[in-house]
């Protein structure tokens, strides 16, 4: 795997990362040097560069490593993330960031659809805007937008929180469970069960938070609510006849 190279033990990795041409190593190879129980260890800061819109970039990983990729990406980057840090200087495909755990998947660009699909935890930043569907079946990660997202972002949300700095499209948070959406611009449209909820001293200091931690230059007050009006949870006798 020529195209790899790794700092001596001796050199400061933060300074000296590993660096990864795909144009010459393949994303299978990237993928398993970086799965290597002791990676953090041998090198805990790695560039990969030539990506070229290649698919499932940085999958898998878990370990406190930091990954910058240095343009665009294809389907699935930084899935099943743990621990790491991955960095996108660039777009995204679907799925970026698919049910990661935990850590940090930033996007300097904008992201295709389901962004942050199924994800359990950690924080996803994109910096552009999102295609649909972003944080759909979302599980506890907290989602950044700096731009607008797609139609039907949050749907069947689960918990955790989506944060949209821009605009959202149709049917947002439609059949929503208890994840909590913060939009600062318009909303096309709310989907089933989903409404506006009051933003209480609480909220406005969770969103502080999530922004800062997302580096995004935006104030708590702009934002309005949006969570699960609940009507979905229980069977209605009134409606058996449907059944």
């Amino acid at each position: 795997m020529a195209a790899l190279s790794t700092s001596d033990s001796t050199v400061d990795t933060a300074v000296e990362p590993a660096v990864v041409d795909l144009s010459l190593t393949g994303v299978r190879e990237l993928n398993a040097a970086l799965h290597a129980p002791d990676v953090a260890d041998k090198a805990s800061a790695w560039r990969v560069t030539s990506p070229a819109g290649r698919h499932s970039i940085a999958v898998g990983l878990d370990a406190e490593v930091d990954v910058r990729i240095e343009g665009h990406v294809g389907y699935y980057c930084a899935g099943m993330n743990q621990l790491a840090t991955v960095t996108v200087e660039g777009n995204a495909g679907v799925g970026v960031a698919e049910n990661m755990m935990s850590g940090t998947v930033r996007v300097r660009g904008n992201a295709s659809q389901s962004a942050g699909a199924t994800a359990h935890g950690g924080l996803l930043v994109i910096e552009g805007s999102a295609s649909a569907r972003c944080g759909i079946s979302m599980k506890g990660v907290d989602i950044v937008v700096g731009g607008d997202v797609g139609h039907m972002s949050a749907f069947m949300g689960q918990a955790g929180r989506l944060v949209v700095c821009g605009d959202a499209g149709d049917a947002l948070g439609d059949s929503l469970y208890e994840a909590r959406i913060y939009v600062a611009g318009s909303v096309q449209s709310l989907g089933a069960d989903c409404v506006e909820k009051e933003v209480g001293p609480e909220h406005l200091a969770e969103l502080a938070g999530l922004l800062d931690a997302a580096g995004i230059d935006a104030h708590p007050t702009a934002f309005r609510r949006y969570g699960s009006a609940r009507r979905l949870y229980n069977f209605h006798v009134d409606n058996a006849s449907a059944y």
